[in-house]
C-alpha cells in the first residue's frame, strides 16, 4: 500500500519551489486508472483506486513520503517573455523510482491554486484532462517520448469554463518537469549559483556521465529534441504552444493544451485558438524549437566558458547543430515511412516532391502513407484514390517505385493506421463531458493503444472527419 516517494527535487533545490498542498476534492471519482503504467511504475492499484489513493492523486492529502511543491519557472510565450510563471495548477507530488529503475515525477494538474496561479483559480476540467490522457497514451504508443496520464478523477466540484463543466485532476508522470523555461526563471534573476546547481542538477538525473560539461549537456538536449520533433513531424502531429516552458530538458513532449493531428497535409496547419498568426504551425516546428533552444543556451554561457565571446562561440555551434540534427533525424524516418530501405541521393526531393502534391490536393497525410503501402504490395489505386488529380500522383509512384521494392509489411509498422482523429476525440470527450458516458472515450483509448495494426469493426477510426465536421480549432485548458 502506499507510493514509495524518493523526492530529489525538493531534497536537492530548495528554493526552486514552494512547498504546497492541493485543494481537497470533495468527492474524487476516478475516471481511468492507467494500470499498465502503474504496474511499470511499482505502484499498487488497488491503492491508488482506494478512498485513500483517490484523495493522494486529486491532491487534497499528500501521503506519507510525499513532498508536494510547485516548481518555479519562467517562459517565453508567443515570442514575449514572461519572468515568472510556474506551476500555476499543478503541483509535484513525488518522484518514484520504475521498475526500470528511472526516476519518475507524479505530477497533479487541476489541483488548486498555488503562489503561481496569477490570478487563476488553479482549477482543470474533465474535458482537458481527458484530451491529455488520450494524446499522452496515443504518442505512447506510437512511440514518441512523453509524458503519460497515470490516472484521471472528477473532484465533485462545478467548475465555470465558459459555463459549467465538471472539475478534474490529471495525474501525470515525467521523467522529470525540467524545462527550458526553469533555466529561464534564474538567469533572468541572475542567480548564478542557482542556475548551476539547476544545471547540475539536471546533468545528475537526465545525463550523468556528463557531469560538469554544460556544453555537453546542452548538446544532448538539443539531440534529445531534434529526434522529438522530427518525430512529432512524421505523424503529423501539431503541438499548438510550443513555449520555452513547454520544452523539456527529457525531450518527453509535455502539455497537451491545443494540440491535434492534422488529416489533411499541410506546412501551414494550426488548430489552436491562440495562434493567430501561425508561429507554431505544423511546417513551423523545427524553427521554433531551435529557437527555443538558443533560449536554454543563453542561460548555460556562464557555465560553458568564462570568456563570455568563446562561450557565445561554443554555445552558437551546439545550437546550429540542431537543424542537422533534426534533417538527418526526419529523413531517417521518412525513409521508413516511404518503404526507401536503401539511401539514395534524391531521396529528400522526392520525398518533398510528393508532400508539395499532397498540400496542394488537400490529401490526408496518415492515409497516404497505408495506402502507400498497399502499392508497395501491388495495388495502385488506394493511394491514387486519394487525389483529385491522380495523374502527378501515378508520375511520383512510377519514380517511387524505380527505387526498389518497398515492404508493405515494414511500412505498415511504421505508418499508423489509426491517429487521435479530431472527430473522434471531440466526439469522445464530448460524450464523457455532457452525457457522461465514458464508453467512447475507452473504445477510443483502446484503438490508439494498437496504432499499425488494422482491426476488423474499426474501421470508422481510420478514416478522415466526414465533410460536415468542419474547420477544427483546439483551446489551452490543462
Amino acid at each position: 500500500m502506499g507510493i514509495a516517494f524518493d523526492n530529489s527535487y525538493a531534497r536537492d533545490l530548495q528554493g526552486f519551489y514552494a512547498p504546497w498542498k492541493g485543494d481537497v476534492a470533495p468527492a474524487p471519482v476516478m475516471l481511468q486508472l492507467n494500470l499498465g503504467l502503474a504496474e511499470a511504475l511499482g505502484l499498487d492499484a488497488t491503492y491508488l483506486a482506494s478512498p485513500e489513493g483517490r484523495a493522494a492523486l486529486s491532491g487534497g492529502a499528500a501521503p506519507d513520503g510525499a513532498a508536494p511543491l510547485a516548481q518555479a519557472y519562467a517562459g517565453h510565450q508567443f515570442g514575449g517573455f514572461s519572468p515568472q510563471l510556474g506551476d500555476g495548477r499543478a503541483l509535484l507530488l513525488g518522484e518514484v523510482i520504475g521498475r526500470d529503475g528511472q526516476r519518475y515525477d507524479i505530477h497533479l494538474k487541476g489541483s488548486g491554486r498555488t503562489p503561481f496561479s496569477r490570478g487563476g483559480d488553479g482549477k482543470a476540467v474533465l474535458g482537458p484532462v481527458l484530451r491529455e490522457y488520450l494524446m499522452g497514451e496515443a504518442m505512447h504508443a506510437l512511440g514518441i517520448p512523453t509524458t503519460r496520464a497515470l490516472a484521471a478523477l472528477t473532484t465533485g466540484e462545478t467548475i465555470n469554463r465558459e459555463g459549467p463543466k465538471p472539475g478534474a485532476v490529471l495525474a501525470r508522470v515525467a521523467a522529470s518537469h525540467l524545462r527550458v523555461g526553469t533555466f529561464q526563471f534564474f538567469a533572468a534573476r541572475d542567480e548564478a549559483d542557482m542556475l548551476r546547481q539547476l544545471a547540475d542538477y539536471a546533468i545528475a538525473r537526465h545525463d550523468p556521465a556528463l557531469k560538469g560539461d554544460y556544453l555537453g549537456f546542452l548538446q544532448a538536449v538539443v539531440a534529445r529534441q531534434a529526434e522529438l520533433v522530427a518525430r512529432w513531424m512524421q505523424v503529423g502531429f501539431i503541438h499548438g504552444v510550443m513555449n520555452t516552458d513547454n520544452m523539456t530538458i527529457s525531450g518527453e513532449t509535455i502539455d497537451y493544451g491545443p494540440c491535434a493531428f492534422m488529416d489533411s497535409y499541410g506546412e501551414d496547419v494550426v488548430f489552436s485558438s491562440i495562434d493567430r498568426n501561425g508561429r507554431y504551425a505544423y511546417g513551423n516546428q523545427p524553427v521554433i524549437a531551435q529557437w527555443n533552444l538558443a533560449r536554454l543556451a543563453e542561460t548555460l554561457l556562464r557555465l560553458i566558458d568564462d570568456d563570455a565571446d568563446e562561450a557565445i562561440r561554443l554555445a552558437t555551434n551546439v545550437v546550429n547543430s540542431f537543424m542537422p540534427a533534426y534533417q538527418q533525424y526526419w529523413l531517417a524516418g521518412m525513409r521508413a515511412k516511404f518503404g526507401l530501405g536503401a539511401a539514395h541521393d534524391d531521396d529528400a526531393a522526392l520525398i518533398g516532391d510528393i508532400l508539395a502534391l499532397m498540400q496542394a490536393q488537400s490529401v490526408d497525410f496518415t492515409l497516404f502513407f497505408r495506402h502507400l503501402a498497399k502499392a508497395a504490395a501491388g495495388d495502385d489505386a488506394p493511394v491514387l484514390a486519394l487525389f483529385s488529380d491522380p495523374a502527378p500522383a501515378q508520375q511520383w509512384l512510377e519514380r517511387w517505385q524505380t527505387l526498389g521494392q518497398a515492404n508493405a509489411v515494414a511500412m505498415n509498422a511504421v505508418n499508423p493506421a489509426y491517429i487521435p482523429r479530431n472527430h473522434l476525440v471531440e466526439a469522445a470527450l464530448d460524450a464523457a463531458v455532457v452525457q457522461g458516458d465514458m464508453a467512447p472515450f475507452e473504445r477510443l483509448l483502446n484503438v490508439l493503444q494498437s496504432p499499425f495494426t488494422e482491426r476488423a469493426g474499426f474501421e470508422d477510426y481510420a478514416r478522415p472527419a466526414p465533410a460536415n465536421f468542419g474547420p477544427y480549432q483546439t483551446f489551452c485548458g490543462t
